[in-house]
């Protein structure tokens, strides 16, 4: 089994750490208990209506929550919270701490089908429909028991009406009291759901079958002292009259306002106003006018209050627990200095040693690395010489040996034939050195390039180079511009190989940030698949090496194309 030094030294400073670091226990009692004590208190304090006080006690419960990591209770103080919020009309608030609850609770559980309701209402209220249906719709699917299931499922229908989707509401309302999944102990909630559907009837243009429903829900609230209830079904009868009888609109708006005055229901008492204001535009009516205004006034302003209540509240906790935990964190800094010092020190020297260790072994690797680049090139180079001698100028050198030893020498006509071919041998002695030579990087860059390039003209191949002279070779750095010379000398032996192309052209082009170089012959082609096996797998690699891209099309009898791009 291999042992790295640095592995052991890791393992020795784990074991160190745990010997010297000292952790500061914690009584969780008392804050379990203080906790659970101001969470029923919040609690109390909702159901008697202090919504105030409880949001001030849920807040401390929930920060004690989080330093118990009890996750449970703080989704469920953070979804009291928010119906908080809502009761007193700050619905991106509510919102705002919904999303957090989500972070607390379990997926698929009553917490979430709780929270997405909760995000319907306020989307509701925002009149952002279509949201309010997906999260009541997300709500259905969330909660287990099939009763729960029927409250977002019939404020999805109140959403419709909203919509005018009259006949979407009535489908889903009757659907509900056609299962008789609520039974006889569920009658606030039938007669609710039936005032709902009489309403619905109503603005579809199906005044009587709506006014039968609207009455007979209003009858059956006031049989199980549904108070609150009997507002709504007040609110639908008004409007009913509105049309055909002023007088029985208004005591129905009358009793709408009377009933909810009493229950302090602020926003029902506005819609009976409104009622009695649109009825009567008499004289004799402006105390119904001056009552709205005032109403509305005082809602206003008591709804900013809460929000600014509520997010100084929240501010001042956060406050307080920002400063206690910097406390506790300057206790536990006093107690453990010395530990931690005497651990940095240790710490220093085992990063030290390993940076010296790390620095020596890079410095060795890029050595190797280099040495080995260098070799391989070197050995490609006197491979790839060692061939074209093989190939291009051994079987031309014993042609002309045998031709000398053979013919007669005497002859004008057959030293010239001689000279000739010694000429050749010359020549193609002379590019192969060319092409191995070091490449000169200076000023005179694009005119070897040319050079290099018009050497594989023949009498049967014609090389154009495009706008070579335009590019500003002095910005290219020598490591490039060796690349592309080298690349450009492969492409064109790739060319004189394989292709066998009668036309090449070579177009250089740049903008601000690459340099582009568009080859294209006439040539045979070839399969893409190919393309390794004919050698240009090198030419590949010094691209990637410039951090450039090259892109190969060429398929059989249709020519052979590359597109180079490197950056400058």
């Amino acid at each position: 089994m291999l042992r790295s030094p640095f592995f052991c030294f890791l393992i020795f400073l784990l074991l160190l750490s745990c010997k010297e670091k000292k952790t500061i226990s914690i009584d969780t009692k008392p804050i379990s208990k203080e906790a659970l004590s101001l969470r029923n208190e919040g609690i109390s304090n909702y159901a008697k209506g202090n919504f105030n006080i409880a949001f001030y006690d849920f807040n401390k419960s929930k920060i004690l929550f989080e330093t118990l990591k009890d996750s449970a209770n703080i989704g469920y103080i953070l979804i009291q919270m928010s119906t908080i919020q809502q009761v007193n009309g700050d619905y991106y608030g509510s919102k705002e701490t919904l999303t957090d609850a989500l972070t607390y609770v379990k997926k698929k559980s009553v917490y979430t089908a709780s929270i997405n309701n909760l995000f319907g209402i306020a989307e509701k209220e925002l009149s952002v429909y279509n949201d309010a249906v997906f999260y009541y719709k997300e709500a259905i699917k969330d909660y287990k028991d099939p009763i729960d299931k029927l409250f977002p499922l019939s404020n999805i229908a109140v959403v419709y009406i909203q919509q005018k989707k009259y006949d979407k509401a009535i489908s889903v309302l009757e659907s509900i009291l056609s299962k008789k999944i609520l039974g006889d102990k569920a009658q606030e909630s039938k007669a609710r759901i039936q005032d709902n559907l009489g309403y619905a009837y109503f603005k579809k243009g199906m005044t009587q079958k709506g006014f039968f429903l609207m009455t007979k829900s209003l009858e059956m609230k006031k049989q199980i002292d549904d108070t609150y209830g009997s507002i709504e079904s007040y609110i639908h009868l008004a409007e009913y009259y509105a049309k055909i009888d002023i007088n029985k609109s208004n005591q129905h708006a009358l009793a709408a306002y009377n009933t909810a005055t009493k229950l302090n229901s602020v926003d029902e008492r506005l819609e009976g106003l409104q009622f009695l204001i649109s009825n009567d535009h008499s004289a004799k009516n402006t105390k119904y006018v001056q009552k709205y205004f005032s109403l509305n006034d005082s809602i206003i302003k008591v709804r900013n209050n809460f929000k600014n209540k509520f997010a100084k509240i929240k501010y001042d906790s956060k406050k307080e627990k920002d400063e206690n935990q910097k406390l506790r964190l300057e206790k536990a800094e006093d107690l453990l200095s010395l530990q931690k010092a005497k651990y940095l020190r240790i710490v220093f020297a085992i990063v030290l040693v390993f940076l010296i260790v790390l620095i020596a072994i890079l410095v060795r690797y890029f050595r190797n690395k280099n040495r080995t680049i260098k070799i391989k090139t070197s050995y490609d180079t006197e491979t790839r010489i060692a061939k074209k001698i093989h190939d291009e100028l051994a079987n031309d050198v014993f042609h002309a040996i045998t031709f000398a030893e053979t013919q007669p020498l005497s002859k004008e006509q057959t030293k010239e034939n001689l000279l000739q071919k010694l000429d050749d041998i010359y020549i193609r002695v002379r590019g192969i050195s060319r092409e191995n030579n070091d490449i000169d990087t200076g000023a005179g860059f694009s005119r070897n390039i040319k050079e290099m390039l018009s050497t594989y003209n023949s009498n049967s191949r014609n090389i154009i180079v495009n706008n070579l002279e335009k590019i500003n070779w002095e910005t290219i750095d020598d490591v490039k511009k060796i690349a592309i010379s080298r690349i450009l000398q492969e492409l064109m032996v790739n060319m004189k190989k394989h292709s066998e192309a009668n036309l090449v052209v070579v177009k250089f082009e740049h903008d601000q940030k690459l340099l582009l170089i568009n080859y294209s012959d006439n040539g045979k082609g070839c399969k893409k698949e190919e393309i390794i096996k004919n050698g240009l797998q090198n030419m590949e690699n010094r691209i990637i090496a410039t951090k450039g891209t090259i892109t190969f099309d060429t398929e059989p009898d249709k020519g052979f194309k590359v597109k180079i791009s490197m950056p400058k």
